[in-house]
């Protein structure tokens, strides 16, 4: 007799989500999680590193509140406070995802979970002295940071530790990545008054990125005085008895702490767990390869999220490691098996954010993916200083750019560096994943005075 209709090795974001589907529409579900529940984007991740944002923004709105008649006494930053309130709001958190289970039936085994063979059509799963059968099996144990093989890399931290544990406040950071985890560290990290340096491989950073938003961004940072190496390479670490010496091709860096946000990698996270003993494939980076139903060649076993290969949508790895999308397909793959109702997942128009400071968002293709798609494109952009710092006579810019096909007015892309473009952008991917036309944004009667009006204004093309 079969224990369980599915098994769940992971408890992060798309584990849960696709457990509690699952179990709403009737299936006996257990899941396995050797940690915290939540994953790395609750734990040392997308949480954490927000929270760590609002702290850092406060200076920006001290700085300007003179300007707007506000007078006293300078407020004084406690940055292990900040930590260790950022710690307790986790572990409130990952304490509703343990409710949250709980109430929607899903028995949560603590421990490593494997499949170690057949039993008929069921899989046998050991969680340490346990062993159950299961009809279903879905992966969903993410990623996990990766760091270069340089001389010294054991000097270095990653997102992790800065996310997840309680350290002094460094008076000098060196962070090598330019990804989104990169350029969030060194924006909050920045606007503690850390001096911080950025080392990017790339003359821009945000690869994959539309190039406006890239340059936007990379001039608004360092507008803020973040130190940018463009075109570098970090060779070694040395340890400098009261810091760090961070040796590059091109300068050496001193700094009391080096952070690799180099990107992540499933490789270590997917070995040990029986899939590959079953017969599953994995590409180089260690993610198991799945068909558009998340399905491996084994019938029966599942991956989703940063440790799969999302059904082979993403046009450059890592471009769809995002929570949203483990999330949207944990319910995709639960609602299939479980309810008969397929709700594909739509890679077409995926919205992301980078919550730097200032933030940068964007949904659909950028203006060079278009015109290497074939498309005729009609550019739209404006750059603007934003209200809020118009008094105080600011520097801060926001940039936001349309892309549209010219032969049959579709908006393709949106994109947008400034104040709130996560949420701006979040609305407008409503209306590309419903195939908006320009002629539909322009007749959007705006709200005024808004920076996202700008978006429904933009008259005259640029290019």
């Amino acid at each position: 007799m079969t224990d369980v209709d599915l098994f769940v090795l992971g408890g992060g974001s798309g584990g849960v989500a696709c457990a509690r589907r699952a179990a709403a529409h009737g299936a006996k579900v257990a899941l396995a999680e050797q940690s915290r529940l939540g994953g790395t984007c609750v734990i040392r991740g997308c949480v954490p590193k927000k929270l760590m944002r609002y702290g850092a923004h406060f200076a920006d709105y001290f700085k300007i509140a003179e300007a707007y008649g506000w007078a006293g006494s300078k407020p004084q930053f406690d940055f292990g406070r900040l930590l260790q309130a950022r710690n307790r709001e986790i572990e409130r958190l990952t304490g509703i995802y343990a409710t949250m289970l709980e109430k929607s039936g899903v028995r949560v085994i603590r421990g490593h979970g494997s499949v170690v063979g057949r039993a008929g059509q069921d899989f046998l799963v050991q969680i340490g002295a346990e062993r159950l059968t299961a009809r279903n099996v879905v992966i969903a144990v993410g990623g996990h940071p990766v760091r270069p093989e340089i001389e010294g890399i054991e000097l270095s931290l990653t997102s992790d530790e800065i996310l997840e544990d309680i350290y002094p406040q460094p008076a000098r950071l060196a962070v090598v990545g330019g990804g989104y985890i990169g350029l969030e560290i060194a924006s909050f990290m920045a606007g503690f008054g850390i001096e911080t340096h950025l080392i990017i491989r790339q003359d821009l950073p945000l690869r994959g990125f539309d190039d406006d938003l890239r340059q936007d961004l990379r001039d608004r940072l360092v507008e803020r005085g973040i130190h940018i190496h463009a075109d570098t390479r970090p060779i070694r670490i040395l340890d400098s008895g009261g810091g760090r010496i961070l040796e590059t091709d091109r300068q050496p860096i001193e700094a009391d702490m080096v952070v690799m946000a180099t990107g992540r990698l499933a490789k270590a996270r997917t070995e040990g767990l029986g899939a590959v003993e079953l017969g599953a494939s994995r590409d180089p980076q260690g993610r198991i390869l799945v068909n558009e139903r998340y399905e491996s060649v084994v019938p029966g076993l599942y991956a989703i999220g940063d440790c799969s290969s999302h059904a082979h949508n993403a046009a450059f790895a890592g471009q769809f490691d995002l929570t949203p999308i483990a999330i949207a397909e944990g319910r995709a793959l639960a609602e299939r098996l479980f309810n008969r109702e397929p709700q594909p997942v739509d890679y077409r128009y995926v919205p992301t954010a980078v919550f730097a400071i200032p933030e940068a968002a964007s949904v659909g293709m950028s203006e060079t993916a278009a015109r290497a798609a074939g498309h005729d494109v009609q550019i739209y952009r404006t750059r603007f200083r934003p209200m809020l710092y118009t008094i105080p006579d600011g520097k801060e810019r926001t940039m936001m750019k349309i892309v549209v096909d010219k032969s049959n007015d579709r908006v393709l892309g949106v994109h947008m560096v400034g104040d709130d473009a996560a949420e701006i952008i979040q609305g407008l991917a409503v209306a590309l994943t419903s195939g908006a036309t320009k002629a539909q944004f322009d007749a959007t009667v705006a709200i005024h005075p808004t920076a996202a009006e700008e978006f429904v204004t933009l008259y005259q093309p640029v290019g």
